[in-house]
Formats: C-alpha cells, sequence, structure tokens
C-alpha cells in the first residue's frame, strides 16, 4: 500500500503546481475532492482529474494488485513519462483569463502577468524535483511491502505451506476382547409366564468382540514428538501407528487424555519433527479466514477453509468443558484431533466434532481453542492428569433463564444486564461459596467479559486450583467484585497426581468360565499377583477376587481402571471395594487415593 500513497503524494503536489495562477492553490483532501470551486467549469487540468481518479481507485488496487517490485517500478515510470510530456508540450503558454480581485475590483497588471509566468517556470522545475522524488519512493518500498502481503486474509497459501507439514495421520488399532453382557430371552419369559413360572430373569453370555480400526488426525507440538489429538480418537486404542506428512510412520504411546475436554497427548520417538506454531484463540474474530487441516475418509493432508461462524460454542454434546469455534471449513470425519489454523498459519484450535444430520458434512464444525488446549497439554506432560479448577456455581446464560422464566410465569426478568451467567446455586466448599448467591450474574473473570457459559468455562480452564481470580458479578442491578481462591473438584489446592496400576500394585484378570462355575460367581476380577502398593497397603492378598468398586460390577481389567480414574477426581477420592476370598467369604476393603495409609478390614 506504500507505494500508492506515495504515488499519491507526489501526483498530488503536481496538481497543486501545476494549478492555473488565476485560481487560488487549495490543498485538496480527500473529503475535499467532490467540491465545486467558483471556476469549476473553466477548470480542465488533467492533473487534477488524474489525481481523483486514483483516489478512488487506489483502495480496489490494493485489493487485486500484490505488490511486486516490477510492477510498482513500471506503473511509477508510466505516470513520470505522462506528466512529463504533460508538463513540456509545446504550446502557447497562457495565463489564464484576467478575472477581477475579488477584494478591490481591479484588473491585475502587467508586472502581476510577468509575475505568474515565473511562478508558471519554478512549478515546472519543482514538479520534476517531485517527480523524482517519488520514482525513487515508488521503487524503493515494493520488495518490503511483498513481505507485509503474506497476511493478505483471502491469501491462504502461506497458512497451508505452513502448516500441513505439522498435522499428522492417527491409525487406532482396538484389539479383540471377550465381554460378558446381560440379556433377557424373550422366549423363555413367554414361556415362564405362561406355565406361571415367573419371568423377567437376567442371563448373560460371553461374546468375542471383532477387531477394529479407526483412524484421525493430531497436531504436532514439539520437535521431539508430543502430538495432541481427541480423547475420543484414542481412548480405545490397544496400537497407535503415526503417519507424518513425508510418510514416515512411528508407534505412538499414550501420555494422557482428558475427557473433560475431549483432548489427549501422544509420544513418538522421533526428533527434528516440524511443529506448528501456536497462536492466541482468544484473538480470533468472527468472520476471520481459517482453514482446517486433517485426514478427512484417510484422505491424508486434506486443507479445507472457511470463516469463523461463532466464538464460545457449548452444544451440550460432550457433558464437559464446552467453548467451541465454530467454522464452516469442512470437517469431516478423520478430521478430529487436526488443526484449525488461521491465515498466519498458526494453530488456533483443535478440530472436535461436526454438527449434522447425515454424518457428514453440512457447514457447522467446532474445534476446541488453544486458550484450552495449552493448559490441558502442559499438565498432561507434567501430572499426567489435568489439575482443574472450579468455580463451584451450577447456572445458565442469562438469555437462557430470561427466556425459560418469561415461558413458565409469563413475566419479564430484569437483572440488570442480558449478558451473563445467571447463578443458580453455588456447591458446598467451593470458592465463591461465600461470595455468590442464586440471582447473582457474574459478567467478567480478571476483567475479561463473560457473556455466556461457554466463556466461562474457558477463562477458567485456563486457571489451576490456588490460583486467585477476579470475579465481576451483577446483584440487584449493581456491579460487584471479588477475588477467590480457585480450588479443585476435592475442595483443595493441592495437586493430582494420575493413578494408575502400577500404583495399585497388583496384577488382575477376569474369572474363567471354570472358576466362575465352581465358585458360583458370574463375574469377578482376580488378583494374581500383588507387590507393595495402595492394594497390599489395604489388606488385599493374592487371590481375592474383587466383585465391586464404587459399586460398580468388575468385569474386565478396564471396568477397574475407570473406577479408579473416576475416583480418583471425584471428592472423595476413596475406592469401596467388595470381595470374596477363595473360600467364598465376603470382604470389603477401602483404599484412599491421596496418599499411602493402611487401611483397616472391615
Amino acid at each position: 500500500m506504500m507505494p500508492y500513497i506515495l504515488l499519491y503524494i507526489t501526483l498530488h503536489g503536481l496538481t497543486v503546481l501545476h494549478e492555473k495562477p488565476t485560481l487560488k492553490i487549495l490543498f485538496i483532501s480527500n473529503a475535499q475532492l467532490g467540491m465545486k470551486h467558483r471556476s469549476s467549469k473553466k477548470r480542465k487540468n488533467r492533473f487534477f482529474i488524474f489525481k481523483t481518479l486514483l483516489s478512488r481507485f487506489l483502495p480496489m488496487l490494493n485489493l487485486v494488485i500484490r505488490p511486486s517490485f516490477l510492477l510498482h517500478t513500471a506503473y511509477t515510470l508510466m505516470v513520470v513519462f505522462y506528466i512529463f510530456a504533460l508538463s513540456f508540450k509545446n504550446k502557447p503558454q497562457s495565463v489564464g483569463p484576467i478575472i477581477q480581485d475579488t477584494h478591490i475590483g481591479r484588473a491585475p497588471t502587467e508586472s502581476k502577468i510577468l509575475k505568474n509566468k515565473c511562478i508558471i517556470s519554478m512549478k515546472k522545475k519543482l514538479s520534476l524535483f517531485i517527480l523524482a522524488g517519488g520514482l525513487l519512493l515508488g521503487a524503493g518500498i515494493p520488495a518490503t511491502a511483498q513481505k507485509a502481503s503474506v497476511a493478505q486474509p483471502i491469501d491462504l497459501t502461506y497458512a497451508a505451506e505452513n502448516s500441513v507439514n505439522s498435522v499428522v495421520y492417527i491409525k487406532v488399532t482396538t484389539n479383540s476382547k471377550t465381554q460378558t453382557i446381560q440379556y433377557v430371552d424373550p422366549f423363555e419369559d413367554f414361556f415362564s409366564d405362561f406355565f406361571g413360572n415367573g419371568g423377567g430373569r437376567q442371563q448373560q453370555r460371553q461374546i468375542q468382540t471383532p477387531k477394529r480400526q479407526g483412524a484421525g488426525s493430531g497436531v504436532i507440538l514439539s520437535a521431539d514428538g508430543y502430538i495432541v489429538t481427541n480423547n475420543h480418537v484414542v481412548k480405545d486404542a490397544d496400537e497407535l501407528l503415526v503417519k507424518l506428512n513425508d510418510n514416515r510412520e512411528f508407534k505412538g504411546r499414550i501420555i494422557g487424555t482428558d475427557p473433560q475436554t475431549d483432548l489427549a497427548l501422544i509420544k513418538i520417538e522421533a526428533d527434528k519433527l516440524q511443529p506448528i506454531t501456536v497462536g492466541n484463540s482468544e484473538n480470533l474474530k468472527v468472520g476471520e479466514w481459517v482453514l482446517a487441516i486433517g485426514n478427512p475418509f484417510s484422505l491424508t493432508s486434506t486443507v479445507t477453509a472457511g470463516i469463523v461462524s461463532a466464538k464460545a460454542r457449548g452444544l451440550g454434546a460432550t457433558g464437559g468443558i464446552e467453548s467451541f469455534i465454530q467454522t464452516d471449513a469442512a470437517i469431516n470425519p478423520g478430521n478430529s484431533g487436526g488443526a484449525l489454523v488461521n491465515a498466519r498459519g498458526e494453530l488456533v484450535g483443535i478440530n472436535a466434532m461436526l454438527y449434522s444430520q447425515t454424518g457428514s458434512f453440512s457447514g457447522y464444525g467446532f474445534a476446541i481453542p488453544t486458550s484450552i488446549m495449552n493448559k490441558v497439554v502442559d499438565d498432561l506432560k507434567k501430572f499426567g492428569t489435568v489439575q482443574r479448577a472450579v468455580l463451584g456455581i451450577k447456572g445458565n446464560d442469562v438469555s437462557a433463564y430470561i427466556d425459560q422464566k418469561k415461558e413458565r410465569d409469563g413475566k419479564d426478568v430484569d437483572l440488570g444486564t442480558l449478558t451473563g451467567v445467571y447463578v443458580a446455586e453455588t456447591t458446598t466448599g467451593s470458592a465463591v461459596e461465600e461470595v455468590l448467591k442464586e440471582g447473582d450474574v457474574i459478567t467478567a473473570i480478571n476483567g475479561h467479559k463473560v457473556e455466556n457459559m461457554g466463556q466461562l468455562q474457558e477463562q477458567i480452564s485456563k486457571l489451576s486450583p490456588g490460583d486467585k481470580v477476579e470475579v465481576t458479578y451483577m446483584r440487584e442491578k449493581k456491579e460487584r467484585k471479588a477475588t477467590v481462591t480457585l480450588r479443585n473438584v476435592q475442595g483443595t489446592t493441592s495437586k493430582v497426581e494420575a493413578v494408575d496400576s502400577d500404583m495399585m500394585g497388583a496384577a488382575l484378570r477376569p474369572l474363567t468360565d471354570a472358576e466362575k462355575k465352581e465358585l458360583n460367581l458370574r463375574y469377578g476380577l482376580v488378583v494374581s499377583a500383588i507387590r507393595s502398593g495402595k492394594m497390599k497397603d489395604a489388606g488385599i492378598t493374592k487371590g481375592t477376587i474383587i466383585m465391586q468398586v464404587n459399586d460398580r460390577e468388575m468385569r474386565t481389567t478396564e471396568d477397574f481402571d475407570e473406577a479408579v480414574k473416576s475416583a480418583n477426581l471425584s471428592t472423595d477420592r476413596v475406592l469401596w471395594i467388595r470381595a470374596k476370598s477363595q473360600s467364598g467369604l465376603n470382604r470389603s476393603y477401602t483404599i484412599e487415593l491421596t496418599q499411602p495409609k493402611d487401611s483397616k478390614k472391615k
């Protein structure tokens, strides 16, 4: 744009210098170009007309002409030649018609006419200097202007080229497993009822699930092989195969998962990879161009374009933290875990889901913003689980609350604001239990405006237990502020470590059919080996048959793992275990996940 501005200034100066001497010399701005002067009927100055047209079309030229050195040089030379020819065209010099001085009503004298001729000569000489300066400046700037042109919102090639090599293809394999299912035989129920034997008895049988394969996408975050993807892509994976854009393949392993945000962190053993540049999703604006990069339908390295349709969108689809970026860039099955990048090639979101009645893209795609992703990835690296802070409220968007009250009571509700999060209740032991109450409206967190629940979740998800936060809220139509210390779901500010089978210190396996028949049990997990760990500290020995954990039946080792994970993120962080000995005696054990300590056998 700068070459055009300099050219405009050059032509503007020439216009002033070549104005007819009998006219008053004025510096005409863009806003004044349409103004009429007293002698506009007689003025036919070609420089003025050329400058006017140029000022009108310069903005359009900047949109369609990409700056380059040759283009601007040729363009400037053309204008210089045109003005040069007009300045030195052989024709009688004219000083214009003699008009009356508007102040004293007299005709100009010969001395004034001679003076005007001298002024015209001086103007032509000055014109050459202005033209020379315009030529030098106009030819010297395009080289730097070309670099700035990369940020053009309609030119997305730069973004694609700088991010496509950071997106990977993830192949997921889930091995065949034996599962025990419960069912009711309708024919048995019918004949049992017919003969008066009663019905409704549940039966069990084992089934062999087939080997399954799926695919998704991931984004390289570091040169040493850390990759972020969706939790739903890898949660059931027994094997992970990661394929780079250059067709190299690596086995992957899961570092950690977070179902609340549907994010997961995996690792491959590689180096010198091309990590993506992570941008700030909070700077995105609705209407801004974005690219969705992934592997839909196993079509690797697919790039689609669209705009940001909305921000902080909540769908109620995951039951967790939802503050999605909505886009109309095509997102299809296989895009999950891929990159959403801006026009500068910066990662602003992780593609997560699409909204469709057919299963294919219909114009509504959703991505997890990097403002949420950054903390999840950091916590999974350091702790293996997310250190999630909670504010401790239950509520809804103010707009939704007002609509519900209108439908139910038929009355308008005036809360003093039409945006924010309405507080329905606070949870016991939470950070805001003593600050907020029912009827308050949260409008900002740490100065960031909050208009809906999605924005509130996004702001809190960036923080950790123990962080202090300023809450701005409305009560009785008056704005108030309070500073509180965030806590985790257990009501503390301590760090939560991941708990795995190694920390439990036991090896488990399902009962065989022969053992079930012998012990007259329908299900159970046998402790096949035990060493130092939480289970040994609780008094559990080899051969113990675990029947239930926190009222969940133990049929597979996956059931036990899920029960432990759920308990670790619960308020109590305790495992209540019901078990049997090999002789058939009932046993119960308690395992506290907060720290290793002995528990008495009940």
